[in-house]
Order: C-alpha cells, then sequence, then structure tokens
C-alpha cells in the first residue's frame, strides 16, 4: 500500500515541478514583454492564462485524493499538506507573471527610464533563480539551499525601493510622464511580490522535511522610499 503512495506522490511532484518551470518561464516572458512593449506577446500569455489555475486545480485535486485513499502517515501527511500549501503559492507567482503582461496591454506611450527598465531585468533573473532553487530544494528535500534562497529576497528588496526611488526622480524632472511612467511602479511591486511568495515557498520546504512551521520574511522590513 505504501509503495503505491509512494508512486503516486512521485508522479504528483513531477507535475508540482512541471507547473513551477511554466511559472518560471511566464515570468521571463512577461518582463520581456513589458520591456519591449510587445503587446502582442503579452496578449498572447493572457490567452492562455487559464493553464496555471488549471495546473494547480489538477494538482490540489490529486493531493487530496491520495491522502483519501492512501490514508498516509504522519510524515507522508506532512509531505502532501506541503505540496499543497507550495502550489497555491506557486499558482500565486502565476497570477502575478499575467498581472505585468495585462499592464503591458494597458500602458499607454513608451516610457523609457534605462535604468529602471537594467533593474526590472535584474529583478526577473534574479526571482527566476530563486524560483529554480526552490523547486530542487522541494524535490532534494534541501533545508539549508531553502534558506539561503529565502536570504536572497533581500536582494529584490533592495532593488524594488532603487527602483521606485528612479522611478520618483524621473517623474519629478518631467512630470508629463508620469502616467505612462505608473506601470515601471506597477511591475517592480509584482517582481518584489513574486519574491516574497518564493520565500513562502521555501518555509514549505523546510515544513516538509523537518515538520517545523517557520516564517523566514521579515514584516518590518521597510519598502517604502
Amino acid at each position: 500500500m505504501h509503495e503505491i503512495f509512494l508512486d503516486e506522490l512521485k508522479k504528483l511532484n513531477t507535475q508540482f515541478m512541471e507547473m513551477g518551470v511554466f511559472v518560471n518561464d511566464n515570468i521571463d516572458d512577461a518582463t520581456r514583454a513589458f520591456v519591449d512593449h510587445n503587446k502582442e506577446k503579452a496578449k498572447s500569455m493572457v490567452d492562455d492564462e487559464e493553464k496555471i489555475p488549471s495546473e494547480s486545480i489538477d494538482i490540489q485535486k490529486q493531493a487530496l485524493k491520495l491522502m483519501a485513499l492512501q490514508q498516509p502517515v504522519a510524515t507522508d501527511f506532512r509531505v502532501v499538506i506541503s505540496i499543497l500549501k507550495a502550489t497555491t503559492d506557486l499558482e500565486r507567482i502565476g497570477e502575478n507573471a499575467m498581472s505585468i503582461a495585462l499592464e503591458t496591454i494597458r500602458v499607454k506611450g513608451n516610457p523609457r527610464i534605462p535604468e529602471v527598465e537594467e533593474i526590472i531585468s535584474n529583478m526577473t533573473h534574479n526571482v527566476r533563480h530563486m524560483l529554480i532553487q526552490v523547486l530542487t530544494a522541494y524535490v532534494q528535500d534541501d533545508e539549508k539551499m531553502a534558506r539561503d534562497v529565502a536570504s536572497r529576497d533581500s536582494i529584490i528588496d533592495h532593488d524594488y525601493v532603487r527602483a521606485r526611488q528612479l522611478i520618483v526622480d524621473g517623474i519629478e524632472g518631467d512630470p508629463s510622464r508620469a502616467m505612462a511612467s505608473s506601470s515601471y511602479f506597477v511591475v517592480t511591486r509584482l517582481l518584489e511580490r513574486i519574491g516574497d511568495h518564493i520565500v513562502n515557498l521555501a518555509s514549505w520546504v523546510i515544513y516538509k522535511t523537518t515538520g517545523e512551521l517557520e516564517e523566514l520574511s521579515n514584516p518590518t522590513e521597510n519598502l517604502t522610499i
């Protein structure tokens, strides 16, 4: 009976990883479309917006079915709970990437603050690397890697604050750009939120491996400028 559980759990983990890779690619596609003002690319993402929620629902259904039919012991139960929670955070990351695509469609004009676009590229690179690392940590039950990933969220937060200051400085220099530049605020904030969800994923890795629920984010951190 336990062998059946492990086999089904392996399939579930594979599905979870595939969803994670797809979400990771969506982050890259969305930010590239934004920086390049590629509305067609953004629209193609929006046309496929149901894929991630559908995948999330399927994983959660399979996880609940696994618990109901196999009646896992405490340790196995913890593994299934962690994948349920982690899948929700993956879905939220996908929603944030989709919001970047929608912002690309919504924005009017072609605001250009090259320094901010460079920061957006850096934030994108960093959150995508963090996401791949935390997915690896999940599969390998690597608590240390998960903690290392969570600690790198401070880099995302720093870039977010720096980008906001540059945006404000740009608007003060040319107030007529305020409306167009507002999209920079939206996109950098969405990337910062993606970082937060990756920290949540790291906490579920730790729960899966140790059974301890631990708050890894810093709620007192000041992200204002």
